[in-house]
């Protein structure tokens, strides 16, 4: 199936004392490019999930936002280190043992006292299953979301495909019957202008002149474009590159198409292919 580069998607996980929110948004890009916006208490989790991702998505920019939220009804509690307090005041008995002097330590200070506080939030250790089994979820959604979003894409392409195909088939039968006109009309004025030239020289000219605006390569070429579109879009994966390199090819035989042409009527249906093919090649930008 095609897939679009824009999607996003967002889980919760609550775990009582705390909960996870873990958001992904993606829009268009030629690569795939990870950002991410994670806390401090949470950042170990980022290989995991960056790889996660790079093993699901192919192309687009992505962004990965990671919260931690204490809950409001599970407030953490304190606990004072009780060996190191009382290896605090060791030393500080000691201390004024020799310094008399010495001021006493204030609660302040003990509190602040590096490893003195300890507290019963949760670990790391304890979250990383939640996290994984969070980002898995985030990315079915997003992979879900970007594949509505690629059937949209396709049948936007499909519809401008019947289009250019309707298009190709009114100028098909036209091409002789044109060209012929276009030789009478040449004979016409060159016997006007020369009235003594050979006419195996007119005839000569004219013939040359019927192979450069004849364009029956050009709509066989759009033709074989055409359905390899149709070919890559059934067959679906990461078809952006591809369709977009069809869109260039279609464009440089619809251009051919419009300066080879000497008839306004074949203009005109150029004229509109490369409207289609415009409209094509914007939605082609955004799918993976």
């Amino acid at each position: 199936m095609i897939h679009s580069m824009t999607g996003f998607a967002v889980q919760n996980r609550d775990l009582g004392r705390v909960s996870l929110n873990l958001e992904l948004r993606s829009v268009n890009s030629r690569y795939l490019d990870l950002f991410f916006r994670i806390g401090d208490e949470l950042r170990q989790a980022e290989p995991a999930i960056r790889e996660r991702i790079a093993a699901r998505l192919t192309r687009g920019k992505v962004e990965c936002r990671l919260n931690l939220q204490t809950n409001g009804a599970a407030p953490r509690s304190l606990a004072l280190n009780a060996a190191l307090l009382e290896q605090l005041r060791e030393a500080e008995t000691r201390v004024r043992d020799r310094m008399h002097d010495a001021a006493h330590m204030s609660v302040a200070e003990v509190l602040r006292w590096p490893g003195m506080l300890a507290d019963d939030g949760v670990k790391f250790d304890e979250l990383q299953p939640a996290i994984l089994e969070l980002a898995q979820a985030a990315l079915d959604e997003l992979v879900a979301t970007r594949r509505r979003e690629g059937d949209k894409l396709a049948a936007m392409i499909r519809e401008r495909l019947v289009r250019m195909r309707e298009l190709v088939a009114q100028a098909q039968p036209r091409m002789p019957e044109l060209v012929a006109e276009y030789q009478d009309k040449l004979t016409a004025r060159l016997r006007d202008a020369v009235a003594s030239l050979d006419e195996d020289r007119i005839r000569q000219e004219v013939a040359l002149f019927a192979q450069r605006i004849d364009v029956a390569e050009e709509l066989s070429r759009l033709t074989a474009h055409l359905d390899e579109v149709e070919r890559i879009l059934k067959a679906g994966g990461a078809a952006g590159k591809r369709l977009d390199f069809l869109m260039q090819e279609l464009n440089r035989e619809a251009n051919t198409l419009a300066s080879k042409s000497s008839a306004t009527e074949i203009t005109g249906i150029a004229m509109e292919m490369k409207v289609l093919i415009e409209q094509m090649r914007e939605q082609v930008q955004n799918i993976e």
